[in-house]
């Protein structure tokens, strides 16, 4: 299958009249269109972009929204997730994974990180993510939670042997999978005792993975460490053992110059989840100065419940505004960095080979009408995509080479036989 759009976004720049060959779920080649071929997808008056990567998301969370607005950490995890997360069954789960993806994909995201902890039954209810995955179309690494602390409700806790034992047990199962992967996720310094964090990071060791945890998303994170473990967490990883080229650290809004240099030095990363860092009132990370300390960077939308909006583009511009502000600096980060943190640098964290529309990548790819009023008038089509554009533009996704939104619409399930669902499962809800 050819792709014949009026451009071609590629590492190289923007290319007109080229076509991108898709075979086996990834792009062939990106080449001069030439004469028009049999079983060409002609997308006239418009763009082909790589597909955006959610570095971070909880997607039951979905169910949740509006639940926690204006709610500060502590009153939205004690008022609305831990609470309403215990109503939900298999069905629900696999029901509020259907409804994030879905939302995801019309906005361009073709990979999405589902950090998920509702863990009570083993791996079955990580299984109902997986599937809602597979019928929605998105291409999913499962951030498998390994979670102990005893005041989080019971369905969100295991020991560190069962997590480890289980995580293992759903790595292997889809390693084989074209579009799933599973990574360990040990919670957090405050979720997951040293027990469990050494745990996941073994995992991660042995399955070649990387693993993720929360880290430094509050101030609180950092005055727990201390008092309990006499370091601050990034310092508090760094003395586990468990800081490295591994490591996915979430957030990381708190963390001092020596912190940011140590997580370079380890070769770690970081996914950074700006709208819900602000939705929280957490703070900001100091993107700029961790990208010149090495660190690598991929952006997430986290839930839906703690950001209200899922769109990695959305993220791309809150990523360049906010060191803008912060700095007082309208250079802080430009629009071409913030695209990168949002495609080639989320894959790149993931050990992806996405994020970029170039020949032996995965295709997964959006189509944007050139038309649309968002985009004009034309002047830098990049700075546009990040600063400007409306979702409505977004027309067209195909993850794997799967036509999974097609005019603006799913393509894989019915839209508003899915927001029914949504809508008879949350009818009541309130705090």
């Amino acid at each position: 299958m050819r792709l014949v759009p009026d451009l071609v976004l590629t590492p190289g720049g923007w290319r007109a009249a080229h076509a991108v060959d898709l075979a086996g779920g990834r792009i062939v080649a990106v080449e001069p269109a030439g004469a028009a071929r049999a079983g060409d997808v002609a997308l006239a008056g418009r763009a082909l972009l790589p597909g955006t990567v959610n570095a971070h998301c909880h997607t039951f969370q979905s169910l949740l929204r509006g639940l926690g607005d204006d709610l500060d950490f502590m009153g939205w995890r004690d008022r609305v997730l831990y609470p309403f997360s215990t109503r939900l069954d298999r069905k629900g789960i696999a029901l509020g994974a259907q409804f994030a993806f879905a939302e995801m994909l019309l906005h361009g995201a073709t990979t999405c990180v589902d950090f998920f902890y509702l863990t009570d039954a083993g791996n079955e209810n990580a299984e109902a993510v997986i599937a809602a995955a597979h019928e929605i179309g998105i291409r999913l690494v499962l951030a498998r939670t390994m979670y102990d602390w005893e005041g989080a409700p019971g369905r969100y806790r295991e020991t560190p042997p069962d997590a480890a034992r289980r995580t293992r047990e759903l790595v292997e199962s889809y390693r084989g999978d074209a579009t799933v992967s599973v990574q360990p996720a040990p919670h957090s310094p405050h979720g997951a005792s040293p027990a469990m964090i050494r745990a996941g990071f073994e995992v991660a060791e042995a399955a070649g993975t990387p693993f993720h945890i929360h880290v430094a998303e509050g101030r609180y994170e950092g005055e727990h460490t201390l008092r309990e473990h006499g370091a601050t967490p990034i310092r508090y990883l760094e003395r586990l053992g468990v800081l490295g080229p591994r490591t996915i650290g979430v957030h990381c809004v708190w963390l001092d110059d020596e912190e940011i240099a140590l997580m370079g030095a380890r070769g770690a990363a970081l996914a950074y989840c700006p709208s819900s860092n602000m939705f929280l009132g957490d703070g900001v990370t100091r993107v700029p100065e961790m990208l010149r300390a090495g660190v690598r960077i991929g952006l997430g939308t986290d839930g839906g419940c703690t950001n209200n909006r899922l769109s990695v583009f959305e993220e791309m511009r809150m990523t360049s505004l906010l060191q803008r502000v912060r700095l007082l600096d309208g250079t802080a980060l430009s629009a071409g960095t913030a695209f990168a943190l949002g495609t080639s640098g989320g894959a790149g964290i993931l050990g992806l080979e996405a994020g970029a529309v170039a020949a032996g990548r995965l295709a997964d790819l959006v189509a944007v009408d050139l038309e649309d009023a968002s985009l004009h008038p034309r002047t830098d089509l990049v700075k546009s995509v990040v600063y400007a554009m409306s979702p409505r533009a977004i027309t067209d996704v195909w993850v794997h080479g799967r036509h999974v939104v097609a005019g603006r619409r799913l393509a894989t399930v019915d839209e508003d036989d899915l927001l029914a669902r949504v809508r008879e499962l949350t009818r009541g809800w309130s705090i």
